[in-house]
């Protein structure tokens, strides 16, 4: 059973120690951003930083445009995206994240919670105090979660990294950057010019 999400005492998770699941997740009222990874809390450090807000969204806006009446949608953050390991009952969920951007093509995972299960396309962009979770938390759970595809843009570098995964491993592509164009497996006949991106986040 779900509990409500209002209650007059905010609950507090603290990161220090303990095993937090989504039982507890949904009873925390916090102003911030938190996201659970097997069983640990992690928050978000800063506000993100301008040219973070304009590539997700431009990101967001070249997969509106192309899954226009296409079963898969996209969503931004905030959107809980749960990945259960053996149970779908919230005091058994331990991972709660919040990717910056995701493509979701089977609809039964959509609820008015969030997906349930494995996003088909995850994008995440680096901020500085983040690239640890970004790339060793959270690579681990998208990997074991079934995530298809897993995009790391950098906006510093201007790069773009894209995990695929095949027989149940990541394998990565070569560093992706102006002049390269990225073609989505998961999204049959997608393609993105990388110089386009970044150049929209440059004006």
């Amino acid at each position: 059973m779900i509990p409500h999400e209002k209650s007059d005492q905010s609950e507090e998770p603290f990161t220090s120690y303990g095993h937090y699941t989504y039982l507890d997740y949904l009873q925390w009222q916090m102003d911030e951003m938190v996201e659970l990874i097997k069983g640990n809390v992690f928050r978000a450090a800063t506000a993100p930083r301008r040219i973070h807000q304009e590539l997700l969204l431009e990101m967001a806006r070249i997969f509106a445009d192309y899954l226009d009446q296409h079963p898969c949608k996209v969503f931004i953050a905030p959107f809980d995206v749960r990945l259960p390991e053996d149970s779908n009952l919230p005091e058994k969920i331990d991972t709660v994240v919040q990717p910056d951007s995701c493509v979701v093509c089977d609809r039964s995972k959509l609820d008015e919670r969030g997906c349930l299960g494995a996003p088909d396309l995850v994008v995440e962009i680096l901020s500085p105090g983040n690239n640890q979770k970004e790339l060793k938390q959270k690579y681990d759970v998208y990997e074991k979660s079934g995530v298809k595809e897993y995009w790391i843009i950098h906006p510093d570098e201007q790069t773009l990294l894209v995990y695929r995964l095949i027989n149940g491993a990541y394998q990565p592509s070569r560093l992706l950057t102006h002049g390269d164009l990225v073609h989505s497996q998961v999204i049959t006949g997608f393609k993105l010019t990388i110089s386009d991106l970044f150049e929209s986040s440059e004006d």
